[in-house]
């Protein structure tokens, strides 16, 4: 691999992760948006990505080991998480809980989880951080054993 696709990967690692923790922050500020303009309780997001690489064949890989082919992280989507259900909250006093039964339908966003993804988007974007620097420190090496 080449330094600068390994630059490229590691950079396109370090865009996800902060696409990722965007999209964490979005959900904590949300989490107690209980009206949205689609109608409805806030949606938690959620990110998808791909490798850079497409489903590729075994000679396809190989290629990709021996120096060709793209690398690196793809973002797909920010979905919407519909399957999670939102929690239900008995509070007749809210503006949006239904006037028969005074339950109210909170947002499907659960803090817990929303700091664990944050954690590992910080942990994976810190690693990026330190292969970029390696990296950095090779090429400063080389270009010092070249001008001797």
């Amino acid at each position: 691999m080449s330094l600068i696709r390994a630059i490229a990967s590691t950079a396109s690692g370090l865009a996800a992760q902060r696409v990722r923790m965007d999209v964490v922050a979005n959900n904590v500020a949300n989490i107690d948006t209980t009206a949205t303009p689609e109608g409805g309780p806030y949606q938690r997001r959620v990110v998808r990505f791909a490798s850079g690489d497409p489903a590729l064949p075994f000679s396809g890989v190989i290629r990709k080991f021996l120096g060709g082919g793209s690398t690196g992280v793809v973002l797909t989507q920010v979905a919407v998480d519909a399957e999670t259900p939102g929690r239900t909250v008995y509070d007749p006093s809210h503006p949006d809980a239904d006037p028969e039964t005074g339950y109210l339908q909170m947002p499907n966003v659960d803090l817990v989880q929303e700091m664990t993804d944050l954690t590992s988007a910080n942990r994976s974007y810190q690693a990026n951080v330190t292969v970029l620097n390696a990296m950095k420190q090779m090429a400063l090496r080389a270009l010092d054993i070249t001008s001797r």
